[in-house]
């Protein structure tokens, strides 16, 4: 794949959705867990989403399951989750694998151009963040300690 609108992912009702429908749009893609000590994130991307969106953020949340068994339950659970305790109405796809064997293609491909800490393309955490600029470029890879509203102002210069 050469470009990130190139990539189909499955959302978390199950249907196939292609990464070209976001072709303009700011993108922040995160991977997601509910039980994690991060998990709060979750209102700080909601309250990102809500407040950018109509300059054209969309944050894409990727549960995984692969960091400490914090994402154990099925798709209608994380739904559920987020949707009763962050009032999440930003986009969630189906549960992934984000490093090894597994990992899905789309995370093969972020790693690959926005490498971590020392040039390591491995994700070390859950709510590891990527930001994609209108172009599909990703421009930045956000560590889990990189809250929400710290990178706000990083986004905006973006929209």
């Amino acid at each position: 794949m050469s470009s990130l609108y190139d990539f189909s992912v499955r959302t978390i009702d199950g249907r196939e959705q292609k990464l070209d429908a976001y072709r303009g749009k700011t993108l922040l893609i995160v991977n997601v867990a509910s039980k994690c000590g991060f998990t709060p994130q979750y209102k700080g991307l909601e309250a990102l989403y809500r407040e950018h969106r109509e300059q054209g953020l969309v944050v894409l949340g990727f549960p995984c399951d692969q960091f400490g068994h914090q994402e154990p339950g099925d798709e209608a659970e994380i739904r559920n989750f987020c949707s009763l305790n962050y009032d999440v109405s930003f986009p969630l796809f189906a549960k992934i694998e984000v490093n090894g064997d597994g990992a899905d293609p789309l995370y093969r491909y972020l790693k690959h151009e926005a490498k971590g800490l020392l040039g390591s393309e491995a994700i070390k955490w859950n709510f590891t963040k990527f930001l994609v600029d209108k172009h599909g470029t990703v421009v930045k890879r956000y560590a889990p300690t990189d809250t929400p509203a710290s990178i706000g102002k990083e986004l905006a210069a973006q929209l």
